[in-house]
């Protein structure tokens, strides 16, 4: 099959959020599932400088209304890469 090319679809985007407290990683994770953003927790990048070990990813198309639900509710976070 030589020359065949088989073209597989882009992952979409991610963005990642960091924390310094396990809590806020959960309540941010809390406030996207009611704020209808699909995301997840996941381990916090090691170069992150985060002081807990998690962080929370979603699509790049939706860290703006991520960020706004999270800034509303009063969790403390930062993007990452800052």
């Amino acid at each position: 099959m030589s020359g065949l090319r088989v073209d597989m679809p882009a992952e979409p985007a991610r963005a990642t959020l960091v924390f310094d407290t396990t809590t806020a990683a959960l309540w941010a994770e809390e406030v996207a599932r009611d704020a209808g953003v699909v995301a997840e927790i996941v381990p916090a990048p090691a170069d992150s400088a985060a002081k807990c070990d998690l962080a929370l990813e979603t699509m790049a198309a939706h860290i703006e209304a991520l960020e706004a639900a999270l800034v509303a509710q009063g969790v403390p976070f930062r993007r990452w890469p800052g």
